[in-house]
């Protein structure tokens, strides 16, 4: 499900515990992003590589960063850790939403 800007929120909270890279996902979510419609990648490709998941300070979420070919842009595919499966997906422009240049 393609998470609107509140919903994305709502499973964020200060601070956000970045895990290491090499940390072992907790279930496979490859099958739901080989699943997001095209259009929800607003033109970007994502190879399927992950450099950052950040873990909610109660456990409760993580935010799954999937790399695109643009080091400011990446697909969040939240996790819902109590109930093991994929909460949803919102893509992160940073350029847009902070103002980035692609050369940053």
């Amino acid at each position: 499900m393609k998470l609107t800007q509140e919903q994305f929120d709502a499973t964020f909270a200060a601070p956000m515990r970045r895990l290491p890279q090499d940390a072992e996902p907790p279930f496979n979510f490859w099958p739901y992003f080989d699943a997001i419609p095209q259009d929800d990648f607003s033109g970007h490709q994502f190879p399927g590589e992950v450099t950052y998941v950040y873990e909610h300070p109660s456990g409760k979420f993580l935010h799954v960063l999937v790399n695109s070919e643009d080091p400011n842009v990446f697909l969040a595919i939240v996790l819902d850790m109590a109930n093991r499966c994929v909460l949803g997906h919102r893509l992160l422009e940073f350029s847009s939403e902070y103002g980035l240049n692609k050369a940053d």
